[in-house]
This record gives C-alpha cells, structure tokens and sequence, in this order.
C-alpha cells in the first residue's frame, strides 16, 4: 500500500478567470490514479492546500508527523516545486520509510503539465527505492539533501 499526502502546489492549482490568478484547488491525483488504472493499492490524506512559498516550519511538522504516523512503509508527497528540497530535508530522520516527494511546473488541469508523467514516476520510484527520502521529478530522483530547483531552468538538479 502506498500512501500519499497532499499538501497543494502547482499540480493542484486552478485558474480564477475573474481575477487572473491561480489558487490552490482540490488535488486531481484521485482522478489520475483511476485514469491511469493504477493497480498498486494506494489511499490519499489532504494535509494542506498551499502554495509551497506559503508552508510554514509548522506546516512542516505537521507534515513530518502525519508521515511519521502512517503505517505505510512508502509514502509520496504532492508537493510545491519552491520549497521542495526544504520539507524533504524535515523528513530526514525517518529512517524507515520510502518518502518521495514530487510536483509539477504546470498545473495538472493544463494541457501541457508534467504532472501526470510525474506522478507516474513517482509510484514507480516509491514502489523500487530503498527506504530514504527522495524527490522524483522529470524523470530523475534526487536523493534528499543533494538536490535544488534551478529556477533558471525550471528544473531540479543535484548540487
């Protein structure tokens, strides 16, 4: 069984056309699970609808608990791609677990967002790895600790 968290960030955004801007909606990963036909068993737990600039250290902790407390031994986090590396790092003393965190850089209501092949990637990567904390993302896994965003680039690289 694999439990996932969400926590908000772009995959989750939606559009507001009457003011322009972008919020955080109810996580699409349900719906792209049972599109995908994904046989692994699988439960989801809302933590949190923020942006990922907005957590908090709280937030954080709040995070780390609930992972914590789980008793799945694989967990993935939806998760805002800004602040990735920081709540992956809160992880850290969970030595027991596969974590795996991943994102999008376009939101999964869009027609051209990662967030589906990253979400894909991130079942295999918490289904194959070895208990740590990781983060998937684009077709890569960054160990935790060892990986930034390139804001740059818009992507994520090991530093």
């Amino acid at each position: 069984m694999i439990h996932l968290f969400t926590t908000g960030g772009t995959i989750d955004k939606i559009y507001h056309d009457a003011n322009s801007e972008f919020a955080v909606g109810e996580s699409l990963l349900p719906e792209l699970l049972s599109e995908a036909n994904v046989t692994v068993p699988w439960r989801i737990t809302e933590l949190c609808r923020k942006d990922s600039l907005e957590l908090t250290e709280a937030d954080r902790a709040d995070i780390r608990a609930a992972v914590a407390a789980c008793p799945e031994e694989r967990v993935i986090i939806s998760h805002g791609t800004d602040t990735m590396a920081e709540t992956a790092a809160a992880l850290s003393d969970i030595g027991d677990k596969t974590i795996v965190l991943f994102g999008a850089m376009q939101p999964a209501r869009m027609r051209r967002s990662d967030a589906v092949f990253n979400l894909g990637f991130a079942m295999a990567a918490a289904t194959l790895l070895e208990p740590g904390i990781y983060i998937a993302m684009n077709g890569e896994v960054f160990e935790a600790g060892k990986v930034r965003k390139n804001l740059r680039a818009g992507r994520f690289e090991r530093c």
